[in-house]
């Protein structure tokens, strides 16, 4: 302690003569380093600000009926399998009918969002044409986005209701169909060239007047090329079973198209200029059935009226309308009416023709159709019902010349042309019928009657009287004598000729051994006939000697020089 005390030792007293020291303060320059780290966290935080806000992708609303499998924070937004955006929000409606999706999209979709984009949700489906979203059962549901090209930009969006069958990344070509109505037919049918599917249908909805039925299909590339402005579209679906003047037809096709529909098209071959591949805004029509589909289309249609006085059971609308075998129109309507002066039945049947279907050799201007079916109608031109099926019963127009119809003539009543009718095959058979009892009628039967019986009188006596009864005995002895007759041929003629026949035939037999190839008797011929041919040579010689030498004669032939 002392060394300590001495070495440092306390002040007891200021002293006043030394000045007491005076603080200096030295102002620091800059700013402090430890500035620097809030400073550069600062300058990182707002560069990633503005980095998040120049890339940050569109903002968009999608309108869905329900959001069943859909998250905030985890459903995806996805073209072609990318993911493209995340689902932020989900809300209800303020009509609490539907619920609004926002989304937000990566940078560069922008050119995807046009009024034209569709939306839906993918998800597992099973329907009739088959089985879609399998993938989703893991990955859960998400917002598909199909953008279509055209169009103005958007933001808000309305989902369809259903995946569509094709998108504009599918190559094909879409085509309407306009058909009085659906039919069996549903989203996905099946759409066939020659029993090959080429499409399906894409959709369908109401025309705007509600007299239709307008209908999408989806032709897949490169069979779009088949369709021209005169390809048919017809239904194939179910099964086609109708009843006609021909009989009965039946037409099915393949199990998918008898379940869920489907449509056949084809472009039938004709003498006419071919078809143009058809502009955006061309509409087909969808025929019922084949038959229709490729039956000639005539523009020009005439209607006349036809009055029958009997029975028209068996003719109903649509019935053809035939001229010498050839259908050229049909039955448009079929009225009953009753004459209030003479209380007779009329029924008027409503046809409608195609003229262009009747080809006119020479000038056809000089004839104006109204001349030229007065002048048929002056040659004996008449409707009439015939039968087209004894099965079904099913009667048709048949309009031909009969030059011995009663004359008539063309005149108008109302709108329509009135042309004259003879009675049908049957009707006129009836009519024969009913002409012949009449005749019938005005003959004296009694006296037939009286005369037929006397017949009958004579021709019993006759049968009793004893003449006839003793030719018939006699008769029966004749046939007697030639039965026996015919036993003695059977037991007797006939064997000996028999007899007689096998030694004919033994004689002949024997001959034939004699005249045989290299019989005895064949041989000698041959060599008797040689050595006569032989004879004939030396005489034909020992003549054209002497022709030469008639002296030889007298000098003989050693004289000869």
């Amino acid at each position: 302690m002392s060394e300590s005390a001495s070495a440092h030792p306390r002040p007891t007293q200021a002293d006043p003569s030394v000045p007491e020291p005076q603080a200096r303060v030295k102002p620091r320059g800059g700013l402090s380093p430890v500035w620097l780290i809030p400073l550069i966290a600062l300058l990182i935080g707002g560069w990633l600000a503005a980095k998040a806000v120049l890339e940050r992708g569109p903002i968009i609303q999608i309108e869905l009926k329900s959001a069943a499998g859909l998250q905030a924070g985890q459903t995806k937004v996805r073209f072609k399998e990318v993911e493209i955006g995340q689902v932020t929000a989900i809300d209800v409606a303020p009509r609490r009918t539907s619920v609004i999706v926002t989304a937000e999209l990566k940078r560069g979709t922008e050119d995807l969002l046009t009024e034209e984009t569709r939306f839906w949700v993918q998800r597992p489906r099973v329907t009739a044409s088959g089985i879609s979203g399998l993938e989703t059962l893991l990955s859960g549901a998400y917002l598909a986005i199909d953008p279509m090209p055209g169009g103005a930009a958007a933001r808000e969006f309305t989902a369809l209701a259903e995946p569509p069958l094709y998108t504009s990344a599918d190559s094909g070509t879409r085509f309407r169909l306009n058909a009085p109505a659906l039919g069996s037919l549903s989203i996905g049918a099946p759409v066939y060239f020659r029993q090959i599917q080429v499409g399906q249908v894409a959709g369908f909805s109401l025309d705007p007047q509600g007299r239709g039925v307008g209908i999408d299909l989806f032709i897949f590339a490169p069979h779009d090329r088949l369709v021209t402005t005169a390809t048919r579209f017809w239904s194939v679906s179910g099964i086609d079973l109708a009843f006609g003047v021909d009989g009965l037809r039946l037409d099915t096709q393949s199990l998918m198209a008898v379940l869920i529909g489907g449509v056949e098209l084809d472009t039938p071959a004709s003498l006419d200029a071919p078809g143009v591949s058809p502009p955006a805004d061309h509409v087909f029509v969808l025929y019922a059935n084949r038959e229709q589909a490729h039956e000639k289309q005539y523009p020009t249609k005439e209607r006349y009226l036809l009055y029958f006085d009997g029975s028209v059971r068996g003719l109903s609308v649509g019935a053809p309308v035939m001229l010498r075998g050839i259908r050229i129109g049909q039955v448009l309507d079929i009225q009953l009416q009753l004459d209030v002066e003479d209380l007779q039945f009329h029924i008027p049947v409503l046809i409608e023709i195609e003229p262009e279907r009747i080809a006119v050799r020479g000038d056809a201007d000089r004839l104006g159709a109204a001349g030229m079916v007065e002048g048929l109608v002056g040659q004996g031109l008449r409707g009439q019902l015939k039968s087209g099926s004894l099965l079904t019963g099913q009667l048709y127009v048949e309009l031909d010349v009969h030059p011995g119809a009663p004359p008539a003539s063309l005149h108008e009543q109302g709108d329509f042309m009135v042309l004259p009718t003879v009675p049908g095959s049957l009707e006129a058979a009836t009519g024969q019928v009913t002409a012949l009892l009449d005749r019938l009628a005005d003959f004296p039967l009694d006296q037939i009657g009286t005369d037929l019986l006397a017949l009958l009188a004579g021709t019993n006596a006759l049968i009793r009287s004893p003449g006839l009864t003793e030719g018939l005995v006699e008769l029966d002895q004749t046939l007697a004598a030639l039965r026996r007759l015919a036993e003695q041929l059977g037991t007797q003629v006939v064997p000996e000729l028999t007899a007689a026949l096998g030694e004919t035939t033994g004689s002949l037999r024997g001959a034939r051994q004699f005249i045989d190839e290299g019989a005895p008797l064949t041989e000698e011929l041959r060599r008797t006939l040689q050595e006569i041919t032989a004879a004939a040579r030396s005489l034909r010689i020992f003549a054209d000697y002497l022709e030469r030498h008639p002296e030889a004669l007298l000098k003989g032939k050693g004289a000869v020089r």
